[in-house]
């Protein structure tokens, strides 16, 4: 299994935000810029995020998006699974027709127990972890 670009792009839109949200929110062209990414395919992953109560929006001048929890409260694995669900390593862990071994399958234990510590390992690393200490900045609530 590899990550798609929704957990890639998601995880560095995410650390963006925390780096550069010292001004205000940051605009998603700002962004898509400096990660030489798509404004359009950012625009789709901010949804999500923001659905996932990870990201708080500003419509309008002096507008944008900064984190809606501080950067320590935010695993990568919390960002994975809200852009790509709880994915396995292997496809027969997320659908079971797709194997007709499932039931007396010799390997399948390996692929859950290594499934399980791919995402633990990914909730142990937060945005905090992967910012230098001092910068970054959070607002409890930025539009008061």
């Amino acid at each position: 299994m590899r990550l798609t670009t929704r957990s890639r792009y998601g995880t560095r839109m995410m650390l963006d935000i925390a780096m550069h949200c010292e001004g205000g929110p940051v605009r998603i062209s700002d962004i898509a810029q400096r990660q030489g990414l798509s404004t359009k395919y950012l625009e789709k992953l901010i949804r999500e995020l923001k659905k996932a109560g990870f990201i708080s929006s500003k419509r309008g001048p002096g507008g944008g998006h900064t984190l809606a929890m501080a950067p320590s409260d935010i695993s990568v694995g919390a960002i994975v699974r809200s852009l790509e669900g709880d994915i396995g390593l292997v496809e027969c862990l997320d659908n079971d027709t797709l194997c007709q071994r499932i039931e007396d399958c010799p390997t399948r234990e390996v692929w859950i127990k290594a499934s399980k510590a791919m995402y633990v390992a990914l909730d142990e690393i937060s945005i905090a972890d992967m910012l230098k200490e001092g910068s970054f900045c959070v607002r409890t609530n930025p539009f008061k």
